[in-house]
């Protein structure tokens, strides 16, 4: 099992296999029902969801009781202040997460906030068919609180911020399209949303734009195996957010499970199933703990143009920042925005897209290692692996993406290297002895045209030409040196004179 297929096949199997201690068969049975079949025709009076406010980080809760006055001033629910509430996911052993503790304490670290949980753990402890059933039910629960608020002490639903886990993500959907009237919650949060029994399905049958004034939903495990993946694929918000592609997160190979044994024991197998779906949620925490260090997204169509750093650009809406503090606007059409991240917390990176334009007159592609060092006025880093993705042929400018886990300042000096084997060099001088390279001049090397920059973070544009006028060619073994073009042509101008 080391693969993501591994991973995937065995979570989904855990997913859907119901435990035998149930009783229970996997049967078809309806749950997907219009939003109006399921309104409430008299107030709750008792709901199976537990609803806890937490007054300090630290505590467990203090629990809210509907139609119940005095247990929001016994748990010191502050109508002036918004309400963030988490809602946990699917739970096999009945045990609250140790994530939903990490989510509690790091909203009360950000600012004055209201911050409670829907523990509907009762309705979630079934196999997983019984628990997407009861997700519609929970939701409704979840609105007649948000109702009783809003009747019992003015608390606006515009206030309101849920962030659902999984099945959690669907419950909020739920919450939001059985409210009734017509202003919606303020925002919601769909962190993976679960994909099983979801995907595909109409949108009010699961988490969608609809449901809240603005939507949000991080997508970290959509990797589909057996036609099934643990976290939904499909766009289910206003601005759908898909790190690393959203298929699969790094650091969460099965091979990170030797790791982990180390320090958390035989929780470490659970910790290593469910990685990438979690993600999502330390993500979401990154966000509130690193303020300093917000992970931007950028627009794009797909994970393979963003890839070719194709999608850069800022313009127009074209990124934003993923998590807590992301720049809320309301779309007509869902938009996707993706990223790269780093295997552990603070997961930010800086994007950069490297343009290369080769000139030579080449018959045949070409396919060298190439490494890329980079000088920057903070730091710098050393011989980066490029990947074009095809052979080099003539006169074409090549796109690529690249990320760095650090900050390098700006970019002032570029080292290009043909990395190579001494036998690749001598196939190189063979094959440019005996083949020849056009009409015109012999080429013995790679001529590079301009190497240019854009860096995502700060959208500043860089074009880099190389050091050495009267040699442009880049040979096996060699590096060449690129410098800003506005400071190559003063010091060629100054050896001119």
């Amino acid at each position: 099992m080391g693969s993501p297929l591994c991973v995937s096949i065995f979570f989904i199997l855990c997913t859907l296999i119901p435990p035998s201690t149930h009783g229970q068969s996997l049967r078809p049975e309806p749950f997907r029902r219009s939003s109006r079949d399921v309104e409430t025709k008299k107030p709750l009076q008792e709901t199976k969801t537990r609803f806890l406010l937490f007054e300090e980080a630290a505590d467990k809760g203090c629990q809210i009781r509907l139609h119940r006055p005095d247990s929001l001033q016994d748990c010191g629910f502050n109508a002036s202040l918004p309400l963030v509430m988490i809602i946990h996911g699917w739970s096999v052993d009945g045990m609250l997460e140790a994530w939903v503790w990490q989510m509690v304490a790091a909203l009360k670290s950000t600012q004055s906030l209201n911050v409670g949980l829907a523990d509907w753990m009762s309705l979630a402890q079934h196999h997983y068919a019984a628990a997407v059933r009861n997700t519609r039910l929970v939701g409704q629960e979840v609105a007649a609180l948000l109702r009783w608020l809003e009747e019992s002490v003015q608390f606006s639903r515009s206030n309101v911020h849920l962030i659902g886990y999984s099945l959690g993500a669907h419950v909020s959907g739920f919450a939001g399209s059985s409210i009734g009237g017509t202003r919606k919650i303020g925002r919601i949060t769909g962190l993976d949303a679960a994909g099983p029994l979801f995907e595909g399905t109409s949108p009010s049958d699961r988490l969608s734009p609809d449901d809240a004034s603005f939507v949000d939903a991080i997508h970290t495990f959509t990797q589909e195996h057996m036609g099934l993946s643990v976290g939904i694929k499909q766009p289910v918000a206003h601005y759908d957010f898909y790190p690393n592609g959203g298929s699969f997160q790094p650091g969460c190979h099965f091979l990170e499970l030797y790791k982990r044994l180390a320090t958390h024991g035989l929780n470490a197998i659970s910790q290593t199933i469910k990685c990438s779906h979690e993600r999502s949620v330390q993500l979401f925490i990154d966000s509130l703990l690193h303020s300093s260090m917000q992970s931007t997204a950028y627009r794009c169509s797909s994970m393979d143009a963003f890839s070719q750093g194709l999608c850069l650009s800022c313009k127009k809406g074209g990124c934003n920042l993923l998590g807590y503090h992301v720049r809320q606007e309301q779309q007509s059409r869902a938009r996707r925005f993706y990223l790269v991240t780093r295997a552990q917390a603070p997961f930010k990176v800086y994007h950069y897209q490297f343009k290369i334009q080769f000139v030579n007159q080449i018959e045949k592609p070409v396919e060298p290692t190439l490494t890329l060092s980079l000088f920057g006025t903070k730091q710098d880093t050393q011989q980066i692996p490029i990947t074009l993705g095809e052979g080099i042929t003539s006169n074409k400018t090549y796109s690529f993406l690249i990320t760095l886990d650090f900050d390098i300042g700006e970019l002032t000096m570029i080292k290009l290297k043909w990395e190579s084997s001494d036998v690749w060099v001598n196939v190189w001088n063979t094959v440019q002895t005996i083949m020849p390279w056009g009409t015109g001049t012999s080429y013995s090397g790679l001529l590079l045209k301009t190497i240019k920059v854009k860096a995502g973070e700060t959208q500043q544009r860089m074009t880099f030409c190389s050091e050495n006028k009267e040699d442009l060619q880049l040979r096996p073994a060699q590096e060449e040196i690129f410098v800003r073009c506005e400071l190559s042509s003063k010091k060629w101008k100054r050896m001119t004179r």
